[in-house]
């Protein structure tokens, strides 16, 4: 049963991930769309040596246009190629492995040890319980890539000259570990463990609820509508609860770190918050919605379909 699940989980994710990525590469350069592009230090000549940083630091920001995902997507390719929709892929296709596999075989072990003997269910709020724990160890697992991936996917909006060129998943892990030290690998991890936690137990547990409530109530027989409904109504609830999260994640993990121990633009995930609500507002936090959505929808629909299909497959297994 552990074995399997694992297995059933890491095929379906994967294929979901790589087949969706493209709207995953438009909604992380959305979310870093608008973001202050230089940090200057200000010292005016009656400033004291000692005065707070919170005198002496200014963000230097410009209007910057509004875009849309579709707007977005066709510059991308006008300016890099369609190949660039798949910037990041084999970081891609590592987080699957590493992430995910873990997160939907843990989730399935905990269900089963945690379903009552008696009436064969399990409670929402234990879906839920189950639905963390599997995201918070899967994200743990799987960080490097999930850095690896963002820096990929971003890596094409920078000028030339500051563009990182990894030339792939297992370069980037090098690299990052090389210039800016092994820890630099999991750098946004609690973010990236949060949202994995919401992500997860929203995405499955909701899966779940939604379509035992269809079977039971007999509005649809449990096959391929029922799965589809169940987990396109799972994929929007995902996107709303981790979009915030995800936001913030991204410009973490993204932002450079200078190797000579200059400042770094972010302190940490709540200084990143305050900084773009402030310079940006707060709808910032919900900046690449749309394409989280269109990106949540056909994952978590791609994923469950194929969950339920490999499961009849290995059924005898």
């Amino acid at each position: 049963m552990g074995v399997k699940s694992f297995v059933e989980g890491g095929i379906a994710s994967v294929v979901a991930g790589c087949s969706t990525h493209p709207l995953d590469l438009i909604k992380v350069r959305l979310q870093l769309h608008g973001e202050a592009s230089t940090v200057a230090l200000l010292r005016p000549a009656l400033a004291f040596h000692n005065s707070p940083p919170a005198f002496l630091e200014t963000t230097t920001t410009q209007s910057v246009p509004r875009v849309g995902p579709i707007s977005l997507g066709i510059n991308l390719v006008k300016t890099e190629g369609a190949a660039a929709l798949f910037s990041g892929v084999s970081a891609t296709l590592l987080r699957q492995t590493l992430y995910s596999t873990t997160r939907m075989g843990l989730y399935e072990v905990l269900k089963e040890k945690w379903t009552d003997p008696e009436s064969g269910k399990l409670s929402l709020t234990r879906k839920i319980a189950a639905g963390l724990v599997g995201g918070g160890i899967g994200a743990a697992v799987g960080n490097p890539a999930d850095v690896a991936m963002v820096r990929m996917q971003a890596d094409g909006r920078l000028p030339v000259s500051e563009r990182r060129g990894y030339a792939g998943v297992g370069d980037a892990i090098r690299r990052m570990a090389r210039q800016e030290g092994v820890a630099s690998l999991w750098r946004g991890s609690a973010l990236t463990i949060n949202r994995a936690m919401i992500v997860t137990a929203a995405q499955l547990a909701s899966y779940d609820q939604f379509k035992e409530g269809m079977v039971e109530s007999g509005v649809m027989r449990d096959g391929l509508g029922t799965h589809v409904v169940a987990s396109f109504a799972a994929g929007i609830v995902a996107a709303v609860a981790s979009n915030p999260v995800d936001v913030i994640k991204t410009r973490v993990m993204n932002m450079k770190v200078d190797a000579s121990g200059g400042e770094a633009r972010y302190k940490g995930a709540w200084d990143c918050a305050v900084k773009t609500v402030r310079a940006e507002g707060p709808m910032a936090l919900y900046k690449g919605f749309v394409p989280t959505v269109c990106r949540q929808g056909p994952f978590t629909v791609v994923l469950f379909v194929t969950l339920e299909q490999v499961k009849k497959l290995l059924r005898d297994f």
